[in-house]
């Protein structure tokens, strides 16, 4: 005989919700101390009532001691699901890129002239816009450089001419500048 999924819901009459909570509870508490006792295993049950009353099992001496044990390999799980959480991110930004790099390399080969032979009309008018927008950037900024080194090299001939000045002017100056040297004791001019 097929059993089909039976469908709870909600007990509507409070008394009757109280009085099957209160089976339910005991019944509940006697399986957990049972599978304690068949089995040897830790068990720790909590029930906490819709009023807020608290219910609880523990097969060891100690609920808090079961708490602090579900506490570590909880978060131990948690970390191990984090972590593989961040390797399947990872994963997945690596093949995302590996995309990416594709499609770039791809671009490159076309913008080389290299595997066109596949392209349609529009994607060579395309390739050939690219081509044109790169040339003009390419030769503004070579006109850029040349204006700056131009002007560099202004620069240079202007401090190179002031130079000039400078030493033409030091020159003239120590011609005009008269001065004797004598070595040796001063002499008497009466004699």
């Amino acid at each position: 005989m097929v059993r089909g999924k039976v469908q709870m819901k909600r007990i509507e009459n409070a008394s009757s919700r109280q009085v099957t909570f209160s089976k339910r509870r005991s019944g509940l508490m006697k399986k957990a101390y049972e599978l304690s006792v068949l089995c040897d295993a830790e068990v720790a049950l909590i029930i906490f009532s819709q009023k807020g009353r608290l219910y609880e099992f523990s097969s060891t001496s100690n609920m808090q001691m079961s708490i602090r044990r579900y506490m570590e390999l909880t978060k131990d799980q948690n970390k191990s699901v984090e972590v593989e959480q961040h390797i399947q991110r990872l994963k997945n930004e690596t093949a995302f890129m590996a995309k990416k790099i594709e499609i770039l390399e791809n671009s490159h080969r076309k913008l080389s002239g290299h595997n066109l032979g596949l392209c349609s009309l529009e994607e060579l008018q395309e390739i050939d816009s690219q081509l044109e927008i790169s040339l003009k950037n390419i030769r503004s900024r070579k006109i850029g450089l040349k204006q700056m080194r131009q002007g560099e090299v202004g620069k240079q001939k202007e401090k190179e001419k002031e130079k000039g000045r400078l030493r033409q002017a030091i020159d003239e100056g120590c011609s005009e500048v008269v001065t004797e040297l004598f070595i040796g004791l001063p002499t008497s001019s009466t004699n």
